[in-house]
């Protein structure tokens, strides 16, 4: 990287250096005549056009703030044990100790430096090497592993310190930084055109040493990352090869946890304080199912690694909220239409309140659709009047079928499904969004605003869903809905499926296949065997938000 960059030098400087020799030439008399003369203002101007654009370039490659990864920033007063493991690892490893500790809301882990020049510390020092990088943990880690574990899976990561206290390192990954942050500003959306076109030369010029750079800085990553793990050999052998099946663990239950429990509250303005005991208690509950994880729940009994934080409650409310902002888009505080919800009130604010949610909507998409309502759908919304407008046979009141056809079905189907995806994506893009506000240098993310001013989710993770499978959704809460308000049923939490349902205390989990053969083919006999063994009543008016 330094010879590219070196290159690039050279390159901006080859045209002045023709210039300065084609005007010392007519100083001293040996270059003179009209040719000369024209070939010296020619190159002279060539010469000053790229200085000024080398010197625009290496301005902005040398000012450029490279993205920061938004983390919750863990101060030594917060977390002195965790600061103390993690000094006594670097001593162990006979390397530099990180400067300084955060926590990213994912299960991964990694050293990332902080020092540019533009963020408040000084270009001498950054020169120098500068400040160690800050160690950043997956929240997910503190709260599942145990110290010992916490400490072998962090061995390689903290060896990383050493290579990148070396001057030439230092400066190849500052340079290639600033490189990436050219190219972002020069291809962020929202500007101006003049501006767009006076940072388009930026942009292709940074893009052209980004591609000569790839190939070196890969190397360059490989081979410290295999210094790094050679040197944590020595630590903590045995129990790394452990640790790291941990790590594995946590990243599945992590994901069900993110995609099936918060996200669902997340939708509709709430999100869960302390998910990061919540994935202990999904991880546990995987541990308890899968044979293959079998032992992993005796470990419990050993010391978590979040007791080495002063107040681990606070911690994991900050992470859960950054969580919701990168994941999902929510705002950067709590306020009315952002609120906390402990995991004792899930299933009463979250799982009940969203099955009525999505029940009003597809009574609401009926009501669109010309279904009219008859028995006890003019006191109220039923389960029978969703059944009956999906059913293969519509069937009346008295009992008699009517004709129908199968195509005639999956068009009153998939009118259904698409009034629904309609209906939802109306209220997502009239819910309030989030104003993106840059970053000042020394700003921390927490404090608000967006990452480099850009409107967040920034990995979101919310899967594709088609038409009927928001349509099975809706139906489904129809039926949970009736169960409660006829059967004496109860909204539940899964910590590993989310919502579910609740019969005398135990979870059923068996009501998705009688409701698909509803919506995929039009059959209402296995819902209605379903529903009469629980003895829930459809014709019975349910309550709706």
């Amino acid at each position: 990287m330094l010879r590219v960059r070196g290159r690039a030098v050279g390159a901006a400087l080859l045209p002045a250096a023709a210039a300065v020799v084609l005007l010392a030439g007519g100083v001293t008399g040996r270059l003179t005549g009209a040719g000369w003369d024209a070939a010296r203002w020619a190159v002279s101007g060539v010469a000053l056009v790229v200085l000024l654009v080398g010197l625009v370039v290496a301005a902005v490659v040398a000012r450029a703030r490279p993205a920061v990864t938004p983390t919750v920033e863990l101060s030594e007063e917060s977390a002195p044990d965790l600061y103390r493991l993690v000094r006594d690892l670097a001593a162990r490893l006979d390397v530099p100790a990180p400067s300084a500790i955060a926590l990213t809301p994912d299960c991964d882990s990694w050293l990332e430096d902080r020092s540019h020049p533009s963020v408040s510390k000084s270009d001498a020092e950054s020169i120098r090497g500068g400040t160690a990088p800050v160690l950043v943990i997956g929240s997910p880690f503190l709260w599942w592993m145990r110290v010992a574990e916490l400490r072998a899976v962090l061995a390689p990561v903290v060896a990383g310190t050493g290579p990148s206290a070396h001057p030439d390192i230092a400066a190849a990954r500052r340079f290639v930084r600033g490189l990436d942050a050219a190219v972002a500003i020069a291809a962020k959306p929202g500007q101006g055109v003049v501006r767009r076109i006076a940072l388009l030369p930026l942009g292709r010029i940074a893009r052209l040493l980004l591609g000569a750079c790839r190939e070196h800085i890969t190397q360059l990553e490989r081979g410290v990352a295999a210094a790094a793990s050679e040197r944590a050999q020595a630590v903590d052998y045995g129990l790394r090869i452990v640790a790291q099946e941990q790590v594995g663990l946590a990243y599945a239950g992590w994901d069900r946890l993110l995609t099936r429990v918060a996200l669902p509250a997340w939708r509709m303005g709430r999100w869960p304080s302390r998910l990061d005991a919540g994935v202990v208690s999904a991880l546990t509950e995987l541990s308890r199912r899968d044979r293959l994880a079998d032992g992993f729940a005796s470990r419990l009994g050993e010391r978590p690694a979040c007791d080495l934080l002063e107040e681990p409650g606070a911690v994991d409310e900050a992470a859960s909220l950054l969580a919701a902002r990168l994941f999902h888009g929510g705002p950067a505080t709590p306020g009315p239409d952002w609120s906390p919800v402990d995991w004792q009130a899930y299933p009463e604010e979250v799982v009940d309140r969203k099955w009525r949610t999505e029940a009003a909507r597809l009574h609401r998409v009926l009501d669109r659709l010309g279904v009219r309502r008859t028995g006890g759908d003019r006191t109220g919304p039923t389960l029978a009047r969703v059944m009956d407008h999906l059913a293969a046979e519509a069937i009346a009141l008295t009992g008699a079928p009517g004709p129908d056809d199968g195509r005639s079905d999956q068009e009153r189907t998939d009118a259904l499904a698409a009034g629904i995806t309609a209906e939802a994506a109306r209220e997502e893009a009239a819910a309030p969004t989030p104003v993106p506000v840059a970053l000042g240098d020394g700003q921390e993310f927490m404090d608000g605003g967006a990452w480099d001013g850009d409107p967040l989710p920034v990995f979101p993770i919310q899967p594709p869903r088609t038409g009927r499978d928001l349509l099975a959704d809706h139906v489904t809460a129809m039926v949970c809905c009736a169960a409660v308000d006829t059967a004496g049923a109860a909204p539940g939490l899964d910590w590993l499926d989310g919502p579910s349902l609740l019969v005398e205390g135990v979870r059923r989990s068996d009501l998705a296949g009688p409701v698909l053969s509803l919506v995929e083919d039009g059959d209402p006999g296995p819902l209605r065997d379903w529903l009469a063994e629980l003895g829930v009543r459809p014709e019975k008016p349910v309550r709706l938000v």
